[in-house]
C-alpha cells in the first residue's frame, strides 16, 4: 500500500512510498483510509518523533474493510474516525485500536470526521481540566490554529467570555463567527484578568498568559507553536499574592487512558448537529502533502489542513 513517509530530504520532510500492510491485532479494525488531517506538532517535531521511512500521522477516516477479532467495535463497512498514538494514520490502510474511532454517520463528511482526533480532543480535553467555565474569562492562544478553533467553540458553548489571541488581524478572521468574544493581538493585550488560558503557543506568550491569571485560575500548556522556550519568574508570582497553577497538558496516556472513542463520538456528533465547525483551511489531494505541510508550518492555513488519501485531483485554496 502507499502511506506518507518521514523523508528528512523531501519538501516538507514527506514522501509517498510503498509500504507493507498493517496486520490488525484482536481488538484493532482495519480501516480503508480516506481522509486524514495534519497537525502542526507532528509536522514541527516530526525529526525527534519520528526514524526516516515510518509512516506518519495520528487522525485519520475511513470505512471499516475487516472488523477487531474480539467482535468488539463496529462492524465492516462502518464509517469511521480514528485517533492512534503509534501514528501511522496517513496510509491508504490503517489497523486501529477499536476504543480509538467513532461511527462517523452517513450525513458527516469523512473529512470533517478526520479534523477531529488530534485537535478537537485536545480542545476538549484541555477545557474540562479548567473546571466549569461558564460566566468566566478564558483566554485561548494561537486561537485561529487547528486546537485553537476547536477550543473557541467548546469554550463558548461552555458558556465562556472566549478570548482569542492571534498573530496578527488576518489569523483572526472567522473567530467572532465562531464565538470569540474578544479577539487580540498577543496575550499582552488583554486589558483584564482571566480564570483560564488554553496555551498553544508556548514561549513568552505563556508566560504572558500565566501572568494574567486570577486568583485560583489555571493555564493548560498544550502546544510549542512559538518553538522557544518559556521563562517564568516564579518568586515575582508568590509576590503577587495570587493562588495560580501551569500544567503541562498531555492530550491521555497511552498506558492508562481508557480511549479517545467516547470523546470522538462525542465531537462527532457535534459535527452532525452543526454545533462544530471542523474549520477546514486547506484540503487537496494527499500527493499535495508537502506543500499542505508547509503552508500549515507557515501559518497560512486557518484551523485545519486534510489531505483526500488516493485522490488524484483533489482540489487546493
Amino acid at each position: 500500500m502507499h502511506a506518507l513517509t518521514y523523508a528528512p530530504e523531501a519538501p516538507a520532510g514527506l514522501r509517498l512510498r510503498t509500504v507493507p500492510e498493517p496486520v490488525p491485532q484482536a481488538a484493532q479494525a482495519l480501516i480503508e483510509v480516506h481522509a486524514v488531517s495534519l497537525n502542526f506538532g507532528e509536522l514541527a517535531f516530526k525529526s525527534a518523533r519520528a526514524r526516516p521511512g515510518s509512516v506518519l500521522g495520528t487522525d485519520a477516516a475511513g470505512v471499516v474493510i475487516k472488523a477487531a477479532d474480539d467482535g468488539s467495535g463496529p462492524p465492516t463497512g462502518a464509517r469511521v474516525v480514528t485517533f492512534g498514538w503509534a501514528a501511522g494514520a496517513w496510509a491508504e490502510r490503517r489497523a486501529a485500536n477499536v476504543a480509538d474511532l467513532a461511527v462517523v454517520p452517513d450525513s458527516v463528511d469523512l473529512a470533517a470526521a478526520s479534523a477531529l482526533p488530534a485537535a478537537g480532543v485536545t480542545a476538549l480535553r484541555a477545557l474540562r481540566r479548567l473546571g466549569p467555565v461558564l460566566g468566566r474569562r478564558v483566554l485561548i492562544t494561537g486561537a485561529s490554529g487547528g486546537v485553537g478553533r476547536f477550543a473557541v467553540q467548546l469554550a463558548a458553548h461552555a458558556g465562556a467570555h472566549v478570548i482569542a489571541s492571534v498573530g496578527s488581524p488576518a489569523r483572526g478572521e472567522g473567530l467572532s463567527e465562531l464565538g470569540a468574544d474578544e479577539i487580540v493581538i498577543g496575550p499582552q493585550n488583554v486589558t483584564a484578568p482571566v480564570f483560564g488560558v488554553l496555551d498553544n503557543v508556548g514561549g513568552t506568550q505563556l508566560a504572558e498568559a500565566f501572568a494574567l491569571l486570577e486568583d485560583g485560575g489555571c493555564v493548560q500548556s498544550i502546544g510549542m507553536a512559538s518553538r522557544e522556550p518559556t521563562t517564568i519568574d516564579f518568586e515575582q508570582e508568590r509576590l503577587s499574592g495570587l493562588r495560580k497553577r501551569i500544567e503541562s497538558f498531555m492530550v491521555g496516556d497511552p498506558g492508562f487512558d481508557p480511549g479517545f472513542g467516547p470523546d470522538l463520538a462525542h465531537l462527532v456528533g457535534r459535527l452532525e448537529d452543526g454545533a462544530l465547525d471542523p474549520q477546514i483551511g486547506w484540503r487537496g489531494s494527499w500527493e499535495h502533502a508537502g506543500e499542505a505541510a508547509e503552508a500549515l508550518l507557515a501559518r497560512r492555513v486557518l484551523g485545519k489542513a486534510v489531505l483526500d488519501v488516493g485522490a488524484r485531483n483533489g482540489s487546493r485554496p
